[in-house]
């Protein structure tokens, strides 16, 4: 009943000999576990996003004496919860550290972007906008901060001024996205927007990596049919083991085990390293494939990159967003306020004397700074033009891909890289455990 499986007798049904059942049988399911080992591998390198799970009582009690390595895991959640997060949004802060400091910030500064957005165009488009909206902005800031001027004003003097800041709006533009430029660095850390955007969005992290490496995952998969020749492989070890001196003595239930769980880690280890190694063509001898697959995709993985970036990263709300509401919010307040106050002392030209007499300094200032706020409210406005947006995303788009595209090709591997091998080994121990358990179902099924 052992040699033959506790539940059918096999070698009856079929009329064949033992060895051909295991020739047959082990091959057959070495190859469905090598596929399902590396499909659940891929799958649980991204789903769940959100960690889902279960209370389990005692969990908390014991939790704190468990290995660091295993207390790492994205299978446990504070207050004895114990479920499962797909490994990329688990580490999603950590590998954004990755993913920027090995990519983005290899495509350069913030003011190297900056300059893609062509600010001369960004210019124009600036004053077409708010054209449209500037007799009733100024409206605005005149009533709130100081109703008795505005009020004092005839039609004729409220709308000189207005077409006065009209006329000089392009040159206002040019000289406020100039002096934005030479100062964006003060006032955007791009590294740390990336990465705090990217920890706070998982979904963006996970679709990054998909979109780059979509065909490398799906060999992994693929790759698992290797167990079938490894199936052939161990059905004759175990075959002439038993004729072996010394090494006979281990049982075969043993030898099956152990051999089964050694193919799911050699199916995934395969995976990962034909996938990313090496970067540069090497010869045959060191690595039968010549040249890691994702390598040979360089181009193409860049411009995936690169759209990914452009449109989920580094746009223009998002930038936008970081200048006004960002860790450095305060400069650019204080640089807009500076600003708008030069440009209206500008306008005012030899008025500003008389205007600063007439309604007194702490007025005048006042006025600068309530035109610098409608300047921040009025700024979310500029990001709503989506055929605008996409077309800045655009610029990004084929700066960032022409950039990554010249990376060597050891740089470029390295920063994709970077961001599985951290885990790697947490698939070789799921390919150990998912064999181990094939392993058991074929001595279930089969025997020993």
């Amino acid at each position: 009943m052992i040699a033959s499986g506790p539940f059918l007798d096999w070698e009856e049904m079929t009329g064949l000999s033992k060895f051909w059942v295991d020739m047959i049988s082990i091959p057959l399911v070495s190859v469905i576990a090598g596929v399902i080992t590396n499909w659940t591998g891929v799958f649980m390198l991204f789903t769940p996003v959100q960690f889902r799970g279960f209370y389990l009582p005692g969990l908390k009690t014991i939790f704190p004496f468990l290995p660091r390595r295993v207390q790492v895991l994205p299978l446990w959640a504070p207050g004895g919860i114990i479920g499962y997060q797909g490994f990329i949004p688990a580490r999603a802060e950590k590998l954004a550290c990755f993913a920027v400091d090995k990519a983005i910030m290899k495509i350069g500064n913030v003011k190297d972007m900056y300059l893609q957005f062509e600010p001369e165009q960004l210019a124009g488009h600036i004053t077409e906008i708010v054209k449209e909206d500037l007799p009733s902005l100024v409206a605005d800031v005149m009533e709130r901060e100081h109703p008795q001027l505005w009020r004092d004003m005839t039609p004729g003097v409220r709308e000189t001024l207005v077409k006065t800041i009209e006329d000089q709006m392009p040159a206002i533009t040019t000289r406020a996205l100039d002096k934005v430029g030479e100062n964006v660095e003060q006032m955007v850390d791009v590294r740390l927007m990336a990465i705090r955007f990217l920890s706070d969005n998982p979904t963006i992290m996970k679709d990054l990596i998909w979109r780059v490496a979509a065909p490398e995952l799906k060999f992994m998969i693929r790759i698992g049919l290797l167990g079938l020749p490894f199936g052939v492989i161990f059905a004759l070890v175990i075959y002439y083991w038993h004729q072996v001196p010394i090494v006979s003595a281990i049982p075969t239930w043993v030898v099956v085990l152990v051999g089964a769980a050694l193919i799911g880690v050699t199916v995934n280890y395969l995976a990962v390293k034909i996938v990313f190694e090496p970067a540069e063509p090497q010869p045959r001898y060191k690595y039968p494939w010549k040249q890691a697959k994702l390598a040979k995709r360089q181009g193409k993985a860049a411009a995936d990159f690169g759209q990914v970036l452009a449109t989920d990263v580094l746009t223009i709300p998002n930038i936008a967003d970081e200048l006004m509401n960002g860790p450095r919010g305060d400069r650019t307040r204080g640089f807009v306020e500076d600003l708008v106050s030069h440009e209206i002392g500008h306008i005012l030209g030899p008025m500003k004397s008389m205007v600063r007499v007439a309604i007194g300094p702490k007025e005048f200032d006042a006025l600068s700074a309530g035109s610098a706020r409608a300047t921040f409210d009025f700024a979310p406005t500029l990001t709503e033009d989506k055929e605008f947006t996409d077309a800045q995303a655009a610029k990004i788009e084929r700066f960032a891909t022409q950039k990554l595209a010249e990376l060597p090709p050891d740089q470029f591997m390295d920063m994709i890289y970077s961001v599985i091998e951290q885990d790697a080994w947490l698939l070789y121990v799921h390919g150990a455990v998912l064999g181990l358990g094939v392993g058991a179902a074929h001595l279930v099924l089969f025997g020993a």
